[in-house]
């Protein structure tokens, strides 16, 4: 049973949520079209933000305090295929892509990505972890305790074989100070998809893509949901039948050459790509309650690496976000599906778009 002084804080805090978004690469963009309708319908207070490679970057400024609106005219004028970025080895006629792989273990850079992010938190003074908290305490409508990131990013530590939680382990990890840390450092090493993009040294330790082991980690706030605050929202970009379209898509674009190899070899390696980021996402719904607080954007027309999208494929992508969540808000009653947390306020939107208050 729900404490009065837990329905208290609800209803205070109503408009708030936690926010968890799931990677998919260019499919992300429909992400923003997913938090403009939240936004409108009175969701305009992101307590926490947990976000796995191209959820990480959304995810980033968010925390950073950006609305919907400006985070969308941001990717609408930002060009993708600057994300296929090679270095001097890679640019080697004939070997030089197999060369990358074989010394730098990725083809591209990725440096493009977190130039163009750390300009931007740079712009809202939280381009580290530190200056991100003390944004995020600026603006009166956030209630987090002090030990609280308003964004946590996943990554994959292929050295320790774990997930890590930034900033909440660079210290007992990696002996750095969180609030030091570069927030655009930490989402260049989540979005770094194995082979595709070079991994991210940390220490002694290399990091990939989060999504590796963890593309959509709602439960990551589920602690102890009875004493929740607010609600947690999720969002997906990875169709039930995407796996194979998935690991073709990454295999094709980071190993070219595999497409000529005989045998089983490059299905098997496709298969298996598209099933490690789309199977998670997959079983994670199937759980009890997961569904109920998860927006599922409808993505399929776009691949994950497809860096030449153009502003009608961007355009459509926010369209689709759009519509799922309001999908989603027509059926919402207030309860995110966690156990023994019973119903959270509704909050009031701008006039003529909101639900209302009860």
């Amino acid at each position: 049973m729900t404490s009065a002084a837990i329905k208290a804080k609800r209803v205070k805090h109503a408009g708030s949520a936690d926010l968890v978004l799931a990677g998919g690469g260019v499919k992300g963009i429909g992400h923003v079209g997913a938090l403009e309708v939240l936004e409108e319908h009175g969701y305009d207070r992101f307590q926490r933000v947990v976000g796995t490679s191209v959820g990480a970057i959304v995810g980033a400024l968010v925390a950073a305090g950006l609305p919907a609106t400006e985070i969308k005219n941001h990717l609408l004028g930002f060009d993708f295929n600057t994300l296929r970025d090679p270095g001097k080895l890679d640019r080697v006629p004939l070997v030089g892509k197999a060369a990358s792989i074989f010394f730098e273990r990725g083809i591209y850079e990725g440096d493009a990505i977190r130039d163009w992010l750390h300009e931007l938190l740079e712009e809202h003074n939280a381009e580290t972890f530190g200056k991100l908290k003390a944004q995020a305490r600026k603006r009166g409508n956030r209630a987090l305790e002090a030990d609280e990131s308003p964004l946590v990013v996943l990554a994959a530590d292929i050295t320790r074989g774990t997930l890590v939680r930034l900033p909440t382990q660079y210290e007992s990890l990696y002996r750095l100070d969180p609030d030091d840390q570069l927030v655009a450092e930490a989402v260049r090493a989540s979005l770094s998809i194995p082979i595709f993009y070079e991994p991210v040294r940390l220490g002694g330790s290399l990091l990939v893509d989060g999504g590796v082991l963890s593309n959509y980690a709602i439960d990551l706030f589920d602690v102890d949901p009875v004493k929740a605050r607010w609600p947690t929202f999720g969002m997906t970009l990875l169709g039930d039948s995407e796996s194979p379209v998935l690991g073709r898509d990454i295999a094709r674009s980071a190993i070219p050459a595999l497409r000529f190899v005989p045998g089983a070899l490059p299905g098997f390696v496709e298969d298996l790509i598209g099933t490690i980021v789309v199977g998670q996402d997959r079983y994670r719904l199937e759980h009890t309650g997961v569904a109920k607080r998860t927006i599922r954007i409808d993505t399929d027309e776009i691949g994950i690496v497809e860096f030449d999208i153009d502003a009608e494929g961007k355009r459509l992508l926010i369209g689709r976000g759009r519509a799922a969540a309001e999908a989603f808000l027509k059926g919402w009653k207030g309860k995110d599906g966690r156990a023994g947390n019973e119903r959270f306020p509704i909050p009031a939107g701008p006039p003529g778009k909101g639900k209302g208050s009860s």
